[in-house]
């Protein structure tokens, strides 16, 4: 297995890059451009010396090692990428975390901040090991030095104020010990370079990285760099010593044999040395990402870095969490008509995490209700969410909410139902993008999508439809900019995997699709290469600790939750439901057709404990498809269902049903019903599902045999889970502890996992 290395700070030279320009013209002319020089005459003639400066050095390095890369690797698929210092953006570059351009932008700042940072030095001490210099240092009372660049075991770089190093210099000399004082203008990877570190983190807010297509050594912790640790990392080490020995020994115990520089010999002595005087490092890959670490920085350089909190905190994707300003990748799911109500998603937001509005089966006018509360109650800026659905039937309500999502500020929402993308949804999307200051696409609007198959979660991960927006863009809904801006990043960059749920669900298997979906996501960023990685997240059976733990442990960016927050507190819904849903088990739900695609034979998962409403629905799909009208249906099933299922004869039902759809201004669906007896039916049919809906809401337990509830095995796993505590009564279960609690647990499961995996 090989390792690509990228040289760093030291290793340019006058006329590095000769024979490089002429290959990459357009390039080199583009990275002179954003330099304002010309590049090749910097890096070939030098002419007004200004090649050794760390403002110059730093970009004209990473070009020239990026155009080497280019030539000689493009298409290579190295086991890990490592570079010194400067170098490691090359490394991030070569794993894709950027473009060449980006990359440029980055270093570009990097070398001005450590430019502008004077009064310091550095020095190389050689021959000596790192514990018998940490001694030196120690016993000569140089407390404001810091060890720099762990290079080999016995050559270390420190950096500190140049006239403690001045001192000792002085003394190592007498002492005999080799030092060598650096042409360098301030004490780089030492404390004293914090403030360039802190605005440099700041530079990088603006950017987003992509998910790493090959793993990348981060100099700072000497581990592999998580997708999400980019920024933190990079900002990081900049203040940091570079940890080069530990490097190279993690990866030697990761069993790499080749190591590969590109344009020099520098890195590749150091690594000789250390392959013959150090043994590998054998770690667990499982707890070994590269994070910020305070046990490494602190220890080397005495710069603060974030606290890394509790490992619930830190389950799933860094980014997902900043990106939604929540405290855990834990969310909770829309459920139809308020289930997922104002009060749960209240109670969500200030617990650090995120909720969403079921919206499904409201009115503008609730809907709306819903978000005036909510932006009253909620203002600290904590994040909610509203549904959108996809309205097959009635597309002019779906670009109505939409209307009113725009109106009041929403910022996430969560698209459900979607098999084909909407001009509803590409508009909302559409009207929050933006350029930054660098000219990165902002993206103010976010959708999570739910998809259960494949196709619908691709439909997500491309560019909005090309039709769509020149749709919208000669109706002046849209600007130029934005239609430009979409071609650059994916209708949704939050795509949660959908297994079997309660509710709509097409049965689908988390093992099966998680896994499938994650692999399109790589394939389609190999594509379009969008400048942030696409998150994947599961729903769907996440009903206890050791299923959160699972979905972490493959891979999933963040849960999302939903039959178990119904059976709460906050769930609005009836009383007589959740006292109906506390005691059900894994085994006591069913399948039935969903009331809205009951025509084409959907399906949701809903209650069968204690109701007979699955029994029923499907008795009435069959008769749909057995039979062509309701004249056909022979009298004694008619007079069966009169009594049992709808209370009232079939002929007033279809009288209230026209009434409905009179009052809603769909006489064109009356017309058509009344020509196709078939059509007619299915109307007469839906009405039993309104009603039983209607029912449960209301928790109405004289007709309780016909409630419909949704919901899914998850709920009869928490219901075990938590049967002997508090818990097991819903009056006790609220969703934002029940949150918590999941997450808590699920982190010690993992340790425990760990722990036995080292054992």
């Amino acid at each position: 297995m090989k390792t690509i290395m990228f040289p760093g700070q030291g290793s340019q030279y006058k006329g590095m890059g000769k024979e490089l320009f002429k290959i990459f013209s357009k390039e080199v002319q583009r990275a002179s451009d954003i330099l304002g020089y010309d590049l090749e005459e910097l890096c070939v003639k030098d002419p007004e010396r200004k090649l050794n400066q760390t403002a110059f050095t730093q970009p004209a390095l990473y070009v020239v090692n990026a155009l080497e890369y280019y030539r000689r690797h493009r298409d290579s698929q190295p086991a890990y990428l490592i570079g010194h210092s400067l170098g490691e953006y090359n490394a991030l570059l070569a794993a894709r975390a950027f473009d060449f351009e980006t990359g440029l932008r980055l270093v570009q700042k990097r070398g001005v901040l450590m430019a502008a940072a004077l009064g310091g030095s550095m020095a190389a001490v050689l021959g000596l090991q790192v514990e018998d210099l940490r001694q030196k240092l120690a016993d000569g009372g140089y407390t404001t030095i810091d060890v720099a660049n762990y290079n080999t075991p016995t050559q270390t770089v420190i950096a500190g104020q140049q006239e403690t190093i001045n001192r000792i210099v002085k003394d190592f000399d007498g002492q005999g010990i080799k030092i060598v004082p650096l042409n360098v203008s301030a004490p780089f990877h030492s404390r004293y370079m914090k403030p360039a570190a802190e605005e440099f983190a700041a530079f990088l807010r603006d950017f987003n990285f992509s998910r790493l297509q090959f793993p990348v050594i981060a100099n700072a912790t000497a581990r592999p760099y998580e997708d999400n640790s980019v920024a933190d990392l990079l900002s990081t080490q900049i203040a940091s010593s570079v940890q080069w020995t530990d490097s190279v020994r993690y990866l030697m115990g990761k069993g790499i044999t080749m190591f590969e520089e590109i344009g020099g010999g520098i890195l590749t002595k150091m690594v000789k040395e250390i392959r013959e005087k150090c043994i590998a490092l054998t770690i667990d890959n499982g707890a070994q990402m590269a994070t910020v670490s305070s046990e490494v920085v602190m220890s080397q350089t005495d710069v603060p870095v974030p606290d890394r909190g509790c490992l619930s905190t830190r389950l799933g994707s860094k980014a997902f969490r900043d990106d939604y300003s929540i405290k855990y990748a834990y969310l909770a799911g829309a459920m139809y008509r308020g289930i997922g109500s104002k009060e749960l998603v209240i109670r969500m937001a200030r617990s650090g995490m995120l909720g969403f509005i079921g919206t499904g089966g409201m009115s503008l006018e609730e809907i709306e209700q819903n978000i005036v509360h909510i932006q009253r109650e909620l203002t600290n800026g904590e994040p909610y969410g509203m549904n959108l659905l996809h309205n097959i039937i009635d597309p002019a309500f779906e670009m109505q909410t939409v209307a009113l999502y725009l109106k009041y500020g929403v910022k996430n929402i969560e698209a459900a139902a979607y098999m084909q993308m909407t001009q509803s949804l590409v508009y909302y999307r559409l009207k929050g993008l933006r350029k930054g200051h660098n000219g990165a696409v902002i993206c103010d609007h976010k959708i999570l999508a739910k998809v259960s198959r494949p196709e619908a979660a691709e439909l997500f991960m491309r560019p909005a439809p090309e039709k769509i927006v020149n749709k919208l863009l000669e109706a002046r809904l849209i600007t130029e900019e934005q239609a430009a801006l979409s071609r650059m990043v994916p209708m949704s960059y939050d795509v949660c995997v959908e297994a079997d749920s309660g509710g709509h669900t097409d049965g689908g298997v988390a093992l099966v699709l998680l896994p499938s979906i994650q692999q399109l996501r790589t394939d389609i960023e190999k594509e379009y290469c969008y400048p942030m990685s696409i998150r994947v997240g599961l729903a769907g059976g996440i009903g206890t600790p050791q299923a959160v733990a699972c979905a972490y442990m493959m891979g999933a960016d963040f849960v999302l939750t939903g039959s178990i927050n119904q059976c709460t507190v906050e769930a609005g819904t009836s009383d007589a439901v959740k006292d109906l849903l506390q005691d059900i088990n894994v085994q006591d739900t069913d399948y039935a057709p969903a009331g809205d695609m009951f025509e084409i034979g959907g399906k949701i998962q809903v209650l069968k404990k204690g109701v007979l409403f699955p029994a029923r629905a499907n008795k009435l799909f069959a008769l749909y498809t057995q039979y062509d009208s309701l004249e056909e249906i022979p009298e004694k099933i008619i007079l069966q269902l009169e009594k049992n299922y709808f209370k009232k004869p079939l002929g007033t039902i279809w009288e209230e049903t026209k009434t409905y759809l009179k009052n809603k201004g769909d006489q064109r669906v009356i017309d058509e019903a009344e020509k196709h007896p078939k059509s007619k039916m299915a109307l007469v049919f839906r009405w039993y599902f309104n009603y039983s809906n209607k029912l449960a809401f209301e928790g109405n337990i004289d007709d309780k045999v016909n409630f419909q509830v949704h919901t899914g095995p998850a709920l009869g796993a928490f219901n075990q889970w938590v049967k002997g505590t508090e818990l097991e009564n819903w009056r006790n279960r609220h969703a934002d502890k029940i949150g918590i609690k999941m997450m808590r647990e699920a982190a010690e499961l993992l340790k425990d996992t760990l722990v036995m995996l080292n054992s």
